[in-house]
């Protein structure tokens, strides 16, 4: 390995170390250290058989960050790491390990939370409105309309 791609494998290595990436974000931050696509491919294999760069563990990492942090629910959890270019195992392993009495906990509390701040007089413009915000969060039509009973949306 040249001085040079050796330091650009250090950098990318501290920028692995720093936060967990998945290979998107490597090739991305290989590509402004101008390394050519052959390096890029050298180096990611050998962060990979090092251990700095896993994709499941990205993934899972990702999913409950973004689930617990955000309050994204699963469907924009899913869109997220597929544009991320995260394959379809990995991705659903992320969205198993979310729990699903918490999950269904945390879609109340942002619905809850957002009904407080509608203010429209119009009952169904309200409700239009709740809807559409859960739904923009990722979380299932199906689960909204359940927790829409459960706090009189009828």
């Amino acid at each position: 390995m040249t001085k040079n791609l050796s330091e650009i494998k250090q950098k990318a290595a501290r920028f692995c170390a720093y936060q967990e990436r998945c290979i998107s974000d490597i090739k991305r931050k290989l590509k402004t250290l101008n390394a050519t696509d052959e390096e890029t491919n050298t180096i990611i294999g050998e962060l990979i058989n090092e251990g700095f760069l896993n994709e499941e563990r990205f993934s899972r990492l990702f999913g409950s960050g973004k689930f617990r942090i955000k309050g994204w629910g699963r469907m924009k959890i899913y869109k997220a790491l597929q544009e991320k270019g995260i394959k379809g195992p990995d991705i659903r392993k992320a969205i198993d390990e979310i729990d699903e009495e918490e999950y269904l906990q945390k879609l109340k509390s942002i619905m809850k939370k957002k009904e407080k701040e509608l203010t429209d007089e119009d009952f169904t413009k309200r409700k239009q409105k709740l809807v559409n915000f859960a739904t923009g969060r990722g979380f299932e039509s199906g689960l909204i309309w359940e927790v829409m009973k459960e706090i009189n949306y009828k």
